[in-house]
């Protein structure tokens, strides 16, 4: 699979998980919506994975890394649910905000490819949505409807990203 597909795959699949999140309930955790919870970072270490068999070696570390910690926010969610919607949303936070600088710094290293300045932009944003998500904690009734936002933007950075990558690859046309 080629980075493109890949990131192709993680728009469809963000945007079909946050519109699930958002049908199974936002404001509870019912079993469909605790199944999604720790499918996301489930998807992210897969996602890794495939990544990493064709990356550079930096950035294999830092998708390895990446492994490490989706793998370790999936079974934090899993544990945070029995808690209810504020620890999930603390977990989700740390999660968003380890994860986005490992994509900001895999990004970086890849900015030679084009196409990644999306991949920059989507790093840094989650590193201030993970903040926002560990401060909606301690907020009156808080929701998961920020999570499923969080997600669709995610998957539009993906999208974005496939398609300059699409284009940084495209032979330059003569004038």
């Amino acid at each position: 699979m080629t980075l493109r597909q890949l990131y192709f795959t993680r728009f469809g699949f963000a945007v079909v998980w946050a519109a699930l999140v958002l049908v199974t309930g936002a404001d509870r955790l019912g079993p469909a919506t605790v199944a999604l919870l720790v499918l996301y970072p489930a998807f992210d270490v897969a996602a890794a994975i495939v990544d990493a068999r064709g990356a550079l070696p930096q950035n294999r570390r830092l998708l390895y890394a990446n492994i490490a910690i989706s793998t370790l926010a999936a079974i934090g969610l899993a544990v945070a649910c029995a808690s209810g919607i504020p620890a999930v949303l603390r977990v989700w936070g740390a999660w968003a905000i380890v994860a986005g600088l490992v994509q900001l710094f895999v990004a970086l290293g890849r900015r030679a490819m084009g196409g990644q300045w999306a991949m920059i932009l989507s790093g840094g944003l989650s590193v201030l949505a993970g903040a926002s998500f560990v401060l909606a904690a301690g907020a009156d009734n808080p929701a998961l409807t920020n999570v499923a936002g969080y997600a669709t933007v995610g998957g539009i950075f993906f999208l974005v990203s496939a398609l300059r990558l699409r284009a940084a690859n495209r032979p330059t046309q003569p004038a």
